[in-house]
């Protein structure tokens, strides 16, 4: 049974591509569609006001604009929002009524930037991620500084806003290749068709993702405050998904749960799931800041540390690849 999770806090790169809405209006160079004058008003009085460019929309020296563009450079297209949708909480919190209220909410999502009783520090706080973080900061500051948000400016305070979306942002898909693909994993087929059906789906996969890299069936990103509160399983008892094209977060069950019983979903995708224990566990423990005990992590623990031939793929440098490159790809994860 599906659960529509609270969505309070999405927000999304390109809204209008997951918008059935009727009323257009562009907003930081974007198309934004509102299903009325109602919601586009709601938009306005909860956070858009501290981030409309104005007359300043194609001015490159505007500061929102001089951070939009440094992000951008540190990324593959189509760029993750991670870094706007920092600056929407900064201005939920600007043009709240009860801004106390709303800075407490946003302390139920966790935000720590490193696990000491592990050892384990996110891997953007590395030496390597040094200056390109200074420069975030700074220009994030120039672009919003507020004194009653004074923490989360200090530099401490904006790697910790930095963790709490990158630990707890949600991608947003509502894929229409995705939607077809489970519609043809529903279909009844002879053994023969199927195996050249997934086949063909897996090849498709392969040739798109050359062109999108990890962003295929990515749109936006958001941050859900019931949903952030699952825990991760590399055998989930529940999926999220975006069934009705829109923000919308539904939480479903993928087999029978018991009273009582914890609610896990994947912080993995599925290919990721798929890798060895010890690959899984380096991504888990780079991005969430844990050592993963579910059932399946159990059951391999006598498995080698050995990483798996996908990742060790990915982390060889090729022939002509920059450090810089590797630098980049990492950057391109939040």
């Amino acid at each position: 049974m599906a659960a529509p999770v609270d969505d309070m806090f999405s927000f999304c790169v390109d809204p209008g591509k997951v918008s059935s809405c009727v009323e257009v209006r562009f907003i930081d160079n974007v198309k934004v569609m509102y299903c009325s004058s109602e919601c586009r008003q709601a938009a306005a009085d909860q956070y858009h006001q501290a981030l409309c460019l104005g007359p300043s929309e194609e001015d490159p020296d505007h500061p929102i604009n001089k951070l939009k563009d440094a992000w951008r450079s540190m990324h593959y297209p189509p760029e993750t929002s991670s870094i706007m949708l920092m600056a929407k909480m900064v201005a939920m919190v600007k043009q709240a009524k009860d801004k106390a209220h709303l800075q407490k909410l946003f302390t139920h999502f966790c935000s720590r930037t490193a696990n000491e009783e592990e050892e384990i520090a996110h891997k953007l706080l590395g030496e390597q991620f040094r200056g390109q973080l200074a420069l975030l900061h700074s220009l994030f500051t120039e672009a919003l500084y507020d004194d009653r948000l004074g923490r989360w400016f200090v530099p401490e305070g904006f790697r910790s806003l930095f963790a709490l979306v990158g630990t707890n942002g949600q991608g947003i898909g509502t894929s229409s290749l995705s939607q077809w693909v489970h519609a043809c994993d529903a279909l009844e087929l002879p053994a023969q068709q199927r195996e050249h059906l997934d086949s063909f789906i897996d090849q498709l996969y392969k040739d798109i993702e050359k062109e999108t890299g990890d962003f295929l069936n990515c749109e936006g990103s958001g941050l859900f405050l019931l949903q952030s509160s699952c825990n991760h399983s590399c055998i989930p008892n529940a999926e999220v998904s975006f069934p009705d094209n829109n923000f919308l977060l539904h939480l479903s069950a993928l087999c029978d749960i018991n009273q009582g019983e914890e609610i896990c979903i994947s912080y993995l995708d599925c290919c990721q799931r798929d890798r060895s224990r010890h690959s899984r566990h380096k991504i888990l423990r780079e991005n969430y800041l844990f050592v993963c005990s579910c059932p399946k992590c159990v059951s391999q623990m006598d498995e080698l540390d050995v990483t798996s031939e996908e990742e060790e793929e990915e982390e060889g440098v090729a022939e002509g690849e920059t450090e810089g490159d590797e630098m980049e790809d990492e950057m391109t994860d939040v």
